[in-house]
């Protein structure tokens, strides 16, 4: 009597029917966490910031219907543009979320923007950022 041992691994294909595998799939590694909506925002103002520079659109009002949200909303992640660059910079590179809501959000940072000196601008993101981030 003849007889071998081999390890079998079972795979569903596409269509449900179950294959063998000498070797089994290498399991997907899951991301460790998302980026903050509000990094998102900032990179979308850049980027919108740039599509009126080189004339792709010409206003706010375009933007908002190539976007399908309100010229309202649009004006909202537009004056994310009015913070500092460091500050812009710091959004920009906030660390990933990996549960939760996101520490920082864009109507915590309406009246940061909306403050013209850069200078309280900082003091502002500076007393935030202890109290979101120095919490996770």
């Amino acid at each position: 009597m003849l007889s071998t041992k081999r390890v079998l691994h079972f795979d569903t294909d596409s269509h449900g029917r179950k294959r063998i595998d000498r070797e089994p799939k290498p399991r997907a590694i899951a991301p460790q966490g998302r980026v903050p909506r509000i990094s998102k925002l900032m990179a979308l103002a850049i980027h919108f910031q740039e599509l009126l520079q080189e004339g792709v659109v010409e206003d706010q009002s375009d933007l908002a219907r190539l976007s399908h949200v309100t010229q309202p909303r649009i004006t909202q992640i537009m004056n994310l543009l009015l913070l500092a660059p460091e500050i812009q910079e710091e959004i920009l590179h906030l660390p990933k979320v990996s549960e939760g809501k996101d520490p920082i959000h864009e109507k915590l940072l309406r009246p940061i923007a909306a403050e013209v000196s850069f200078l309280k601008q900082h003091e502002t993101w500076n007393s935030i950022r202890q109290i979101y981030i120095a919490t996770r």
